[in-house]
């Protein structure tokens, strides 16, 4: 082995997606899913309606877990006021780490009010793999990524990403 140069790469993989609505008054899930469409190219893309527009203050709550024995809690947990966040995505970099998931993708990326329904379209695993896999690697693992989104103080609805890495 002397002189030759091991590479070792991990590959990232989604496993399942969950959308709730925890007030149908104030929002909805018009599509939530991973779609598969061959066995290199899988996407991830979901759609919020809102029914109380404009909303102007929006919390983010975000919990990674990893799996040992059932879900427990892993590295992040955090509380962000979203509206704050969005007028400065340099003010918390680890927000800014998991904000750049969504913000090519997304139209959040702006800031409050939100006056549309929000739309998270065709994230793929190609992507997610370069974020977890060079940009700030993670141990191999089966991972949850549980968040909250919380309007007026109120937590509105929860999307939970699972995937592997291995």
């Amino acid at each position: 082995m002397r002189g030759q140069l091991i590479r070792i790469s991990s590959k990232f993989e989604f496993t399942n997606v969950e959308c709730i609505s925890l007030d149908k008054r104030f929002d909805d899930f018009e599509y939530c899913f991973l779609k598969s469409v061959n066995r290199t190219y899988k996407y991830l893309s979901l759609k919020v309606n809102l029914f109380k527009t404009p909303i102007t203050k929006v919390k983010f709550n975000g919990v990674l877990f990893k799996r040992f024995n059932g879900y427990r809690p892993f590295m992040y947990n955090f509380t962000l006021d979203a509206c704050r966040f969005l007028n400065n995505t340099k003010s918390n970099p680890l927000a800014n780490y998991f904000f750049d998931f969504l913000k090519s993708h997304s139209n959040m990326n702006h800031t409050c009010p939100f006056d549309h329904d929000l739309i998270l379209e065709k994230i793929t695993v190609d992507f997610i793999n370069n974020q977890i896999t060079k940009v700030l690697p993670f141990p191999e693992g089966a991972y949850m990524l549980e968040t909250h989104w919380i309007a007026y103080d109120i937590d509105r609805a929860v999307v939970k990403i699972y995937g592997t890495l291995s």
